[in-house]
């Protein structure tokens, strides 16, 4: 785990309690992310957060002024500044990962990334998350599509660290395996 992910972690855990407590914890999750993106795709925004001879209070000012801008509850403005102001904006995307992760965990859902040779249809979503949640113990499956044409055929799931290969690739793979292995 790296310094910036453990920050990250903790960051995420406290204002999750935070929103959980108020039983705002989508809500807080979404502006996060709004946020997060603020500072990802503006080049000069992060530059003005990540200079340290800007004070804190002007840093925060900022930060207040564009949550307040955006439209976000008092709590994501707060800890918006707070973030800000103890130079960790450029945590602000995985502390918003973080978030994500705590809330899916505690609705017990979990998240997949799948690449497909091709596009899933509806009905091939809704079968492939129900068999991933059969396998992870019945938790409900959120699937995050990437169409990877390199693949001849099939899928290729990760969830954590965890990879479940049912590509045609893979098989093939497999299958070499077991024959040079006689």
């Amino acid at each position: 785990m790296t310094g910036g992910s453990a920050v990250a972690k903790s960051y995420a855990r406290a204002l999750f309690e935070l929103a959980k407590e108020r039983t705002q914890t989508q809500a807080i999750g979404e502006q996060l992310h709004a946020l997060a993106g603020l500072v990802t795709i503006s080049p000069d925004l992060r530059d003005f957060f990540s200079r340290p001879w800007i004070a804190a209070g002007k840093k925060r000012a900022v930060a207040v002024e564009l949550a307040t801008g955006a439209g976000v509850s008092p709590l994501a403005r707060d800890f918006f500044a707070l973030v800000v102001a103890q130079r960790r904006a450029e945590h602000l995307s995985v502390i918003a990962e973080a978030y994500r992760e705590l809330h899916d965990a505690d609705r017990g859902r979990i998240r997949a990334r799948v690449r497909t040779a091709v596009p899933l249809t509806e009905q091939e979503r809704v079968r492939l998350a129900a068999r991933l949640g059969r396998e992870l113990g019945g938790k409900q499956v959120i699937l995050e599509e990437a169409v990877d044409s390199a693949l001849l055929g099939g899928f290729v799931a990760e969830i954590g660290s965890l990879v479940m290969d049912g590509s045609l690739d893979g098989q093939l793979a497999r299958l070499r395996e077991r024959l040079t292995a006689g």
